[in-house]
């Protein structure tokens, strides 16, 4: 599916006004919770996992994942259920420190994804022209997949970066099309305090949500990948 007339890419600029700040040989994509504790730790690290997996070093690429939460413990590690999901993944958790949001992380973001309609509310509310490049991930998934690959740039032509802000762009310009047909599809639930079956479910749902996002940022499949 492509986009309606007179919604598509090119009826956006080149760059999102929020995004001007950022330098324009790197795409940073943001991802946002309550505590960055739990679930955003998780996408981070997914996404991390799953660019890497199909694109070899994100350094040389210009791609940087971050997380960061409304409410966040500021230097905290992530919970332990959710660093166990991330190695049922095959990801690494270690390292990782929780941040409180700033403007300064919205700012410099080229995608803002969250994990609620709440997060994504008080993200666009902290302004920085957040709105056109805030989803949450699940929403972003569904206008993702509405997107024809072929009306975005090559990744080995014209670069990685590129297809991702036209990405964006293009599921800016569909969200008012493309409407959730629930208030709860477009959630992932908080599983902080919960025992580790429910972490590992809302492990899987990011990890779902997140395929068709790094397929069309990437352009390569996972089928295609090597086994």
């Amino acid at each position: 599916m492509t986009a309606p007339e007179g919604r598509g890419i090119a009826s956006f600029p080149e760059t999102f006004p929020g995004a001007l700040a950022g330098p324009t040989d790197s795409f940073r994509i943001l991802h946002v919770s309550t505590g960055n504790v739990c679930r955003s730790p998780i996408t981070e690290r997914l996404t991390r996992h799953a660019l890497a997996h199909r694109l070899g070093d994100l350094d040389t690429r210009g791609l940087i994942v971050e997380s960061a939460g409304t409410w966040g413990h500021e230097g905290a590690a992530m919970e332990t259920n959710a660093a166990t999901v991330l190695s049922d993944f095959g990801a690494d958790s270690t390292g990782f420190i929780g941040r409180e949001l700033l403007d300064e992380h919205v700012i410099r973001a080229d995608l803002v994804l969250t994990a609620t309609r709440d997060h994504r509310a008080q993200v666009v509310s902290m302004g920085h022209s957040a709105g056109l490049r805030t989803f949450t991930l699940k929403e972003f998934t569904r206008l993702v997949r509405a997107i024809d690959p072929a009306t975005l740039p090559d990744p080995l032509d014209d670069g990685v970066l590129e297809r991702a802000r036209a990405l964006v762009r293009a599921a800016a310009a569909l969200r008012g099309w493309l409407l959730a047909p629930s208030a709860e599809a477009d959630e992932v639930h908080d599983p902080y305090g919960a025992p580790l079956p429910f972490f590992r479910s809302i492990g899987d749902e990011i990890n779902q949500a997140l395929d068709p996002v790094v397929t069309a940022l990437t352009g390569v499949p996972a089928a295609e990948l090597p086994a």
